[in-house]
């Protein structure tokens, strides 16, 4: 499970980059095969190799692991500020609104619990 969703973030970093496996592999030194093995999931790199996919990418660790590792919530947190910022003020309101929503129904039923 963990692999695929870092897969899944090294394939998102590589099409941001708008580098193609073929590319992504030469700029590596590895086979298109391997990239395609490490995006789907069906492979994991190892830590030199990792360093040096993370390092191609241009990224930090947090950027691959934030959903795998939960000291990357701080990472998300700043991801999803910046995100939100690049929608219109009215849009970002209404996702703020929800958000706010949601948090008072998380405190509210945490202190419901006994």
């Amino acid at each position: 499970m963990i692999d695929k969703r870092v897969g899944k973030r090294i394939k998102q970093r590589r099409e941001q980059l708008g580098l193609t496996q073929e590319q992504f592999a030469e700029r590596l030194g590895v086979a298109t095969n391997y990239i395609s093995t490490i995006e789907r999931g069906a492979s994991f790199p190892r830590y030199e190799k990792l360093v040096a996919i993370i390092n191609a990418l241009e990224t930090s660790a947090d950027a691959i692991f934030c959903d795998v590792i939960a000291c990357s919530l701080e990472y998300r947190s700043c991801m999803l500020s910046e995100k939100l910022n690049e929608l219109p003020p009215e849009e970002r309101v209404r996702i703020l609104e929800t958000v706010d929503f949601l948090i008072q129904q998380s405190l509210r039923m945490r202190r419901a619990l006994p």
